[in-house]
Parts: structure tokens; C-alpha cells; sequence
């Protein structure tokens, strides 16, 4: 059988150097993924799905409509969002092992604000460095990316090789006060970016104010990956939002129905007391210690 012939990519798309992470996040504890997460701006969860459970996911989103990006035909994303397009993909909203994550590192109030499926063909360009944080709200994102925090959750349904679009990210990029961090720049490329790759089933957790992006796609088999976003209770919109659809959401598995609270949900309050009654002494999620197990 003839190999597929990979479409050949505009050169200007190409970066021409990769830093490919080394850091063995499988051994991390962890206190050390949440630091890495919270430090370094990025942290990977291996192992978060096994064979059976990414054929599943694959399997009903191989027949999801598809739209492509307006820069590329090779690289296309869900007509919908893919929860209310699979049963495999809703469920793994609640997904155990990363709510248990989650819920360490932000609590128990937790809100799903979307989903996304992406197919990275074969001749794709990559994506240019950006960040998925707009605090005034844009044409892309809607006032999603308005919430003063937010993770984003990519699970990755085949290996992430250097080939195959690898993610692009700039540590500690979502720290910088400078005003190159403008999160509605884009950018290029950047000398100190470094590559990550990892193993399908893989998670990779990134704030939305990280710079991030990938390389193209010049292996002979597509990428494909699901992506979704959530947030603490409290750190609401700036602006309304459109509300789930009721019905859909009645209809989602028991276990991710938690996490379709209202996308307006927040705990904004304008009238704020000096000393109001009732302060604690305590909260753990904001201890210095909180890295250490």
C-alpha cells in the first residue's frame, strides 16, 4: 500500500527550532503538579485514559461533523460542541481521576464552561502563541475567557510526537505583568518556548492565560484531541453569557451534570465590608505549604 502523501506546508508556518519538555511529570506527587501547574503555568497528567476508553471516545466522534479552521483545510474542529454529540465525551466531563485533581486544586464549586474537539490533520500549520484569556471578552471567545480564572483540559486521543502538531507553550508566561504578556497578542514563535509531547490518554492542564500553540502537523496521521473548560464558582464572567440549553443538559450523564452550572455563575460582590462578621482563620488553598504532600 502507497503511503498517504502528507500536503506540503507554507514554509513561513513552520518554526524551525523544538525544545521538547523532559520533565518527568509520571513521578510528580501531587503537591508537585499543582506547583507546576501554578509555577511553571502547565502540568501533564499521564496515563488519564486507557486503550479502551480513548477507542471509545474515538469511536463516536469519528462520524462528528467537522468545520475548518478559516486558515487551514487540514485543520478542523466540532460543528458542536462534542458533549452534546457523544455520550463518551459528556461523561468524561466528570472524569473521576481529573475532578479529583480539580477539586484539589480549586475546590469543590466547580463550572464546565465548554467543550471542543480538534482534528489535526496531516499538512496542518500550526496554531500561533496565544492565550485563551481575554479579560474584556473578544470575537473569539466570547466572554469565556473574561473569568478571572480558568483552566483549560486537553486530552490527547493519540501520541503527541514531535511530527504530529505537537503544544507549544512559554512557562511563566501567564505570571508576567510586562506588556508583552498583552493576553490578545499574538505571536510567531519565541526563543525560550519548549515543546511538549506526550502519550495518548495523556491530560495536559493549562491556565488560560498561558501563552500556548503548536506546530504543525507533518506526520502521515492526524491529531486529535478533546478540550474543555473549567473554572471555580466564583470566578464568573464579566459579561452575561448564553445559558446551557436545559434539555441537553437534562440529558447529560449524572456524573457530569455538576459541572453545568450556570455559565453566569460567580460570587461577585459589589458592596464589600472592612471587617465583616464571620472570618476564618483558616483556608488551605492559598497556604505557601500547599506544594508540599
Amino acid at each position: 500500500m502507497a503511503e498517504a502523501t502528507i500536503p506540503e506546508i507554507d514554509p513561513n508556518e513552520v518554526i524551525d527550532f523544538m525544545n521538547v519538555d523532559q520533565t518527568d511529570f509520571g513521578s510528580f506527587t501531587l503537591g508537585q503538579q499543582i506547583r507546576h501547574l501554578e509555577a511553571e503555568g502547565y502540568v501533564v497528567l499521564p496515563d488519564m485514559l486507557d486503550a479502551d476508553h480513548i477507542a471509545k471516545l474515538k469511536s463516536e466522534l469519528a462520524d462528528m461533523p467537522m468545520r475548518p479552521k478559516p486558515y487551514s483545510e487540514y485543520l478542523t474542529t466540532g460543528a458542536k460542541q462534542p458533549q452534546w454529540f457523544s455520550r463518551a465525551v459528556a461523561e468524561l466531563i466528570g472524569h473521576p481521576p481529573m475532578i479529583e485533581f480539580l477539586t484539589k486544586l480549586m475546590g469543590p464549586d466547580i463550572v464546565f464552561t465548554r467543550g471542543f474537539f480538534q482534528r489535526t490533520n496531516p499538512g496542518s500549520p500550526g496554531i500561533s502563541m496565544h492565550t485563551d484569556g481575554q479579560p474584556f471578552g473578544s470575537s473569539i471567545f466570547n466572554y469565556e475567557g473574561s473569568s478571572p480564572k480558568m483552566l483549560r483540559v486537553l486530552y490527547y486521543l493519540d501520541d503527541l510526537i514531535p511530527a504530529r502538531a505537537p503544544f507549544r507553550l512559554i512557562p511563566r508566561s501567564h505570571l508576567s505583568y510586562h506588556a508583552q504578556a498583552n493576553p490578545y497578542v499574538r505571536y510567531k514563535s519565541h526563543p525560550e518556548e519548549i515543546t511538549v509531547c506526550a502519550k495518548a490518554g495523556s491530560a495536559l492542564l493549562i491556565p488560560i492565560n498561558m501563552f500556548h500553540a503548536t506546530h504543525p502537523n507533518t506526520d502521515s496521521s492526524p491529531r486529535e484531541l478533546i478540550q474543555f473548560g473549567y473554572r471555580p464558582a466564583w470566578a464568573g464572567p464579566i459579561q452575561p453569557m448564553k445559558e446551557w440549553d436545559p434539555e441537553l443538559v437534562a440529558a447529560a450523564p449524572e456524573q457530569a451534570k455538576p459541572f453545568f452550572q450556570s455559565l453566569n455563575t460567580t460570587g461577585g460582590t459589589w458592596g464589600l465590608e472592612h471587617k465583616p462578621e464571620g472570618m476564618t482563620t483558616e483556608a488551605p488553598g492559598i497556604n505557601p505549604s500547599r506544594w508540599e504532600d
